[in-house]
Parts: C-alpha cells; structure tokens; sequence
C-alpha cells in the first residue's frame, strides 16, 4: 500500500511538472515582436528626415499600409497635436492587439487622430496623405512585376501632390543563405528573451523565399515559428523600376553613416552608392 501510494504521489508530481506552463508558453508574441523588430519612434525621425528633405517642411498626414500592431500610428499622432494617421491591415488579431497595447495608452485626444482600416492595400482611400509607409518588407508578399506595379499605383494615388513613399529594404550576400539565423538578445534576466530570424528557404529560380521568426526564453523554452513570410526577395534596382512605371517622379535610396571605424552612426543619408556588406538595411523613399 505504501509503495502504492508512492507511486500515485509520483504520478501525480509528474502530472504537475508536465502541466507547468514555460516562458513560451506564455509569451505574448506581438509583445516580443514589437521589441525586437519595431522603434516606431525612429521611424518618425527618419519620415520627417526624408519629408523635410523633399519638400523642405513637416508632414502630418500618415498611411501606414501593412500597419499590424499599428504602433508607428500611434507614435505619429504622439509626435505632433496636429498629425493623424490611417492604418491599413487584413489581420484582425493583430489590429485588435494593437487597439489593446498600443491605442488604449495615447490620450483621448490622440486617439481620435488614429483610424483603422481593416481591408487590403491596394484599395483606394478617398484621403490623400503626406506620407504613406510600407515598412518591414512587407509588400514583398506580392511576387510579380503586374502585383507590385498595381500596389504601387495605387500607393501613387493615395498620397498628396507633395507626398511621400518610404519603403525599408534588406539585402546582402548573407541574406541569400539558406538556414542561416541572426540572434538578438532583446532582454536580460528571468524575463529575457532572444530574437532569431530564420532565412531558411531561397529559390534563385525565382526568388521566392521563405523566413521565420523564433523567440527563446530564459527557461531554455521557445516560441517557433511565432511569424513566418513567404515572400519574394526584391531587389532595389527593380523596386525604382517599379516606381517609375507607377508614376512616382524619383526615387532615393538612404543608408546607415559609418564612422571611420566602419561601426554605424544612425545618420541615415541618401547615397547611389554602397559597401556590399554582408547584410545591410535600407530605405527607398519615392516622391510622387
């Protein structure tokens, strides 16, 4: 009997190990997401950079195509009482994260300066803005010349006579490696996490490819595949390409500054011009 007791005590202990939640378990995924990835308040430092720059003044309209979580939004109306900003994106998990975690903490006031939008990209908006973004590669999802070409008319269409498209770009000889991993450690301690972007999967028939992003946790747990793209890889010649055809006036490509010791300043500039480092990030910033 005591040995029978011993055994139900052992099975119940393993039950309750087994039923113990990790870190992963319980992470919040667009919460991990937002700080490895997005620094909406640098993004707005650089749109008023390229804004000004252009056409010598601020801009206050924004459209934020692919918005997701929507922070950049909120950053935006945050930046100035007299900007508002429009948000556009078919998922609605994510627009409602973003109404949870990121719209719920601006003020009254700055809410009613967020709109949302829960519909495709290539849909035409009766407002015209200053600024519309497509940012975290986003547009890459459509993989022919005809796709793009048609989001990019339409993106034409829905800025003003003085506006602006600004698109990030990756690239680099390393970005073409299959099952090659970048790791981040985001945050330290008990409740730390790393960030790993999986390139895994590259077609050089076509293009198309495939990556993932993974968090790992401080328990040793990890949360796979939390997004995954399957997109294709657009270069920036064809991007400008593109651009043109759709009716945008020019086209600039701005770079990271390296100081004298090849390490980045966070002075972003235009330049025809590159080191072709290993990876590399960009913007490409088309003035209608």
């Amino acid at each position: 009997m005591i040995c029978d007791a011993e055994t139900r005590i052992s099975s119940k202990n393993r039950k309750k190990k087994s039923a113990k939640k990790t870190l992963a378990d319980k992470a919040d995924k667009f919460r991990c997401y937002q700080l490895s990835v997005q620094s909406p308040d640098h993004e707005i430092e650089f749109f008023d950079l390229a804004f000004r720059e252009a056409y010598g003044r601020k801009a206050y309209s924004l459209l934020e195509d692919f918005c997701g979580t929507f922070a950049v939004c909120c950053e935006w109306v945050k930046s100035h009482n007299k900007r508002n900003a429009v948000g556009v994106d078919l998922c609605p998990e994510t627009l409602q994260w973003g109404r949870d975690h990121n719209f719920s903490k601006l003020t009254a006031t700055q809410q009613k300066r967020v709109s949302l939008l829960e519909q495709d990209v290539r849909e035409k908006n009766r407002t015209q803005f200053d600024i519309l973004a497509a940012q975290n590669f986003s547009f890459w999802i459509f993989k022919t010349r005809q796709e793009v070409l048609e989001y990019f008319k339409v993106a034409h269409s829905n800025l003003n006579d003085e506006g602006l498209m600004i698109m990030d770009m990756m690239g680099g000889y390393e970005a073409y490696v299959e099952e090659h991993v970048d790791k981040k450690k985001v945050k330290k301690g008990k409740k730390g996490f790393s960030y790993h972007w999986e390139q895994a999967r590259f077609n050089p028939v076509n293009a198309d490819c495939s990556f993932y992003i993974h968090f790992k946790f401080a328990d040793g747990s990890k949360l796979k595949r939390a997004f995954e793209y399957h997109w294709r890889f657009w270069t920036i010649p064809e991007i400008r390409e593109l651009l043109a055809e759709a009716g945008f006036s020019e086209t600039h490509v701005y770079w990271e500054q390296e100081d004298e010791n090849g390490e980045d300043t966070g002075v972003w500039a235009r330049g025809e011009e590159a080191v072709n480092h290993a990876s590399w990030l960009a913007y490409i910033v088309a003035v209608k």
